[in-house]
C-alpha cells in the first residue's frame, strides 16, 4: 500500500533534473507541479533560474504541461509568459488531469515523467496513473494550510521509507 508513495527518483531542485539525461532515457514530455515544485506558491513567476531550465528543457524538444490544484487565475499567471500549457484545479491525485495532460502532449505514459513535491498528490497521482514519478524539495518552508495537513502526513511516510532504505530525503 505504501509503495504507491514512493517516487521513482527524487531530487533537491527541478534544476538538478538533466533534460539531456531525461532525453537519454526517451523522455519527450513532463508533467509538472507548480506551487512548491517549481516556485514558492506565494511567488508569481519563475525565477531566471527556472526560466534558464525551462529553455534548457525545449531545447531538447520536451514538452511540459502544468497540472496544478491551484485555481485557474495562479496557474494561468505563472504559465502564459513562459508559453506553457497547463491544467488547474486538477483534484490530484485523481487520474483525470494526468490523462488529460498525457492526451495534449500526445504522447505514451513511458515517455512522460510527473515531478512535484508532495507524496500525496504528485506522487500518489503519477503513480497510480503508471507514470515514472519524480519527488523534489519543496521549494518554501511554509503552505497553505490543506498542504501543512499533508506534510504532516507525508512525514511519517518518508520517515518509514527511509527505515527501510527505501529513500533517502532532504529535510
Amino acid at each position: 500500500m505504501l509503495k504507491q508513495f514512493l517516487p521513482n527518483e527524487h531530487f533537491k531542485s527541478v534544476l538538478d533534473i538533466s533534460p539531456e539525461k531525461l532525453k537519454a532515457r526517451g523522455i519527450k514530455g513532463i508533467i509538472t507541479d507548480l506551487d512548491n515544485t517549481l516556485v514558492e506558491w506565494d511567488r508569481p513567476s519563475a525565477t531566471p533560474q527556472l526560466v534558464k531550465w525551462f529553455d534548457e528543457i525545449k531545447q531538447n524538444n520536451i514538452m511540459v504541461t502544468i497540472v496544478s490544484n491551484n485555481h485557474e487565475d495562479r496557474v494561468k499567471a505563472f504559465a502564459d509568459p513562459l508559453q506553457i500549457p497547463f491544467i488547474f484545479q486538477a483534484r490530484k491525485p485523481l487520474g483525470r488531469a494526468f490523462k488529460q495532460a498525457l492526451a495534449q502532449m500526445g504522447m505514451q505514459k513511458d515517455e512522460v515523467v510527473v515531478i512535484g513535491d508532495q507524496l500525496l498528490t504528485d506522487v500518489l497521482g503519477g503513480n497510480r496513473s503508471g507514470f515514472h514519478t519524480i519527488l523534489v524539495v519543496p521549494v518554501a518552508q511554509t503552505d497553505g494550510l490543506a498542504t501543512k495537513f499533508n506534510r504532516f502526513v507525508e512525514r511519517r511516510i518518508m520517515n518509514w521509507f527511509r527505515k527501510k532504505g527505501m529513500l533517502r530525503w532532504e529535510d
